[in-house]
């Protein structure tokens, strides 16, 4: 049994180390340097070893999407939490939101922009729900008559889609804050002041 279970843990040490190192390795060199072989030269393993572990580059993406999408929930928990009201919330969670994908390209293009086998909606992983959670949690209470999930996907691609093209030096560098509350301004008129749905 001892032997077993030490060679379990070895096997998830190691299973943990390549994922770290993949992450570590598109942070300093981007997602292209990411090689099976680059990285079982990193980690001193070889290629096969690491293929029993992932099947490929794209598992490996998929690996360090899951453990992105779970820190990202986790920012905008944090900034969720600091908040007082709704309104505040929204503004904390939309900032936290765009502040990690420039703070954390590497995550970010992992969970959104490289091809992963993550399955987002139903059955989706346990981190991606609860990101989304999130996003339901600031978005939902402005949905007024919309389906909820369906208002929130709709304002996550505008966030999305805003960060996205920040990120790639497609929008004018220095107005990120002011994009932002046009959007959080936007979505807030959709309710009337006695916030009621229009």
């Amino acid at each position: 049994m001892g032997i077993q279970s030490r060679r379990e843990r070895e096997r998830a040490e190691r299973h943990r180390l390549i994922i770290d190192t993949a992450r570590q390795l598109a942070e300093t060199e981007g997602w292209d340097a990411v090689t099976v072989r680059k990285l079982a030269d990193r980690i001193e393993y070889s290629q096969p070893v690491l293929y029993s572990h992932f099947a490929g580059k794209r598992a490996i993406v998929t690996a360090v999407a899951e453990d992105g999408i779970g820190v990202l929930a986790a920012t905008m928990r944090r900034a969720r939490e600091s908040a007082a009201t709704d309104a505040e919330a929204l503004d904390a969670v939309t900032r936290a939101y765009s502040d990690f994908a420039t703070d954390q390209p590497a995550l970010y293009d992992a969970i959104f922009a490289m091809p992963t086998d993550l399955a987002f909606g139903p059955g989706a992983p346990e981190s991606l729900q609860a990101a989304f959670g999130e996003l339901i949690a600031v978005f939902g209470p402005l949905a007024g008559d919309a389906d909820v999930e369906t208002f929130t996907e709709t304002c996550w691609s505008a966030l999305h889609g805003l960060v996205t093209l920040e990120r790639d030096g497609r929008l004018r560098p220095g107005h990120r804050e002011q994009r932002l509350e046009i959007l959080r301004n936007s979505l807030r008129r959709t309710r009337d002041p006695s916030g009621q749905p229009r």
